[in-house]
């Protein structure tokens, strides 16, 4: 359950920034859903991978490469997903982190809330 929680809060927050951001381009909100599902298979399947055979440029910038593994997770997206387009790699590149942000304070909304009503 708290899954789907999630995907949905993902997708909410997928559809609002594609609204707000320029560059990015989604056309409903199951586009939307679909692309938090999208995006939670892979980061989970290919991140890693990325990050892996990336460690040395990682270290060398200081971990500011995982910013580009973001976005390009995002383009992959863009390319799997019919109804979701990006431009080019500075709209994900800013998407990507703006997506992080929003999911962080959405995904500590849900598990504060959870709390609240375990503890009444």
């Amino acid at each position: 359950m708290n899954y789907i929680l999630k995907i949905l809060l993902s997708a909410i927050a997928v559809f609002a920034l594609a609204n707000i951001l320029p560059g990015i381009t989604i056309e409903n909100y199951l586009t939307a859903v679909i692309v938090a599902i999208v995006l939670g298979l892979l980061n989970t399947l290919i991140k890693p991978i990325l990050i892996f055979f990336t460690i040395p440029l990682t270290i060398l910038t200081l971990g500011l490469f995982l910013l580009f593994i973001n976005a390009a997770i995002i383009l992959m997206a863009d390319y799997f997903v019919d109804g979701f387009y990006v431009s080019g790699w500075l709209p994900a590149l800013l998407f990507s982190l703006l997506l992080t942000l929003l999911q962080s304070t959405l995904y500590k909304l849900l598990n504060n809330n959870k709390k609240h009503t375990e503890n009444q």
